[in-house]
């Protein structure tokens, strides 16, 4: 089941929304943690048109989402003139187990136009592939290409908190019917092995506990074949807690995505 067919499963029903999730898309016992926030916009998405471009998404993992029917709360928070603010909770057994916040604003004229510089990173080609191994890597990374272009590959015992990785999903139909947009980007935002599995030497579980996404484009659409850079740093790290950061970009070399996350890591 491919990442756009679990969205087109996306759909209202008594007031909520549901979702069919597969089995291959699960990180360990919870649902990859940008499908369930991709999920949870694809909701917010049937109460605001898509000409609204979406800003901040801030999500929360308070429990795990495990694979099978999803269901979805979706309302509007406020809607101002070019700002409207929105909630999204997935549920299991009626508890939160999942929430986003979504900011979506219309564009409007401002003089300040700042733009981040491009990261010297090799191409793509150039990059070391990260083979999926059974039992060890979560089921969802096989349905991801990942090319280290900076750093190592995981559990290799690196000093630098740092890593430049592609990343692009396999099998993917990027036009026509149920081709992503703004999904497309959120999924890539999460899809990569925090920096600071790099820097153990052994088997080690991570998990997302929050994740701001803001977004550097209203472009965000439709979706864009070849490999997007991740380009990704821990901030700081200590007492099992990781801060790290980390910058989408569009191949064509444009800035698309500015990613926070708090991570705990289990050594």
């Amino acid at each position: 089941m491919l990442y756009s067919q679990v969205l087109d499963t996306v759909r209202p029903i008594e007031g909520m929304w549901t979702a069919d999730v597969s089995d291959q898309w699960a990180q360990g016992r919870t649902i990859f943690g940008g499908l369930q926030a991709a999920i949870a916009v694809r909701a917010m998405r049937g109460l605001i048109p898509l000409s609204v471009p979406l800003r901040v998404l801030q999500t929360s993992f308070v429990a795990p989402v495990p694979p099978g029917p999803v269901h979805i709360e979706a309302n509007v928070l406020r809607a101002g003139k070019s700002v409207i603010h929105l909630e999204a909770r997935i549920l299991d057994r009626g508890h939160t187990a999942c929430l986003v916040i979504g900011t979506f604003g219309q564009s409007r004229y401002s003089m300040i136009d700042i733009q981040l510089p491009k990261p010297d990173a090799p191409p793509a080609e150039a990059g070391a592939s990260m083979p999926y191994i059974e039992g060890v890597l979560p089921r969802f990374v096989k349905h991801m290409t990942m090319r280290w272009s900076h750093g190592v590959t995981i559990f290799k015992g690196e000093t630098a908190p740092k890593t430049q990785i592609y990343v692009g999903f396999r099998d993917e139909p990027y036009a026509g019917p149920g081709a992503l947009g703004e999904a497309q980007i959120i999924g890539y935002a999460d899809a990569i092995p925090s920096p600071g599995l790099s820097l153990v030497n052994r088997p080690t579980n991570a998990s997302s506990l929050s994740w701001t996404l803001e977004m550097l484009t209203d472009d965000c659409g439709p979706a864009r074949e070849g490999l997007w850079l991740m380009d990704a740093v821990v901030k700081s790290g200590r007492d099992g807690y990781l801060n790290q950061s980390a910058v989408l970009w569009s191949p064509e070399g444009k800035p698309i995505a500015l990613s926070r996350q708090n991570v705990a890591i289990f050594e």
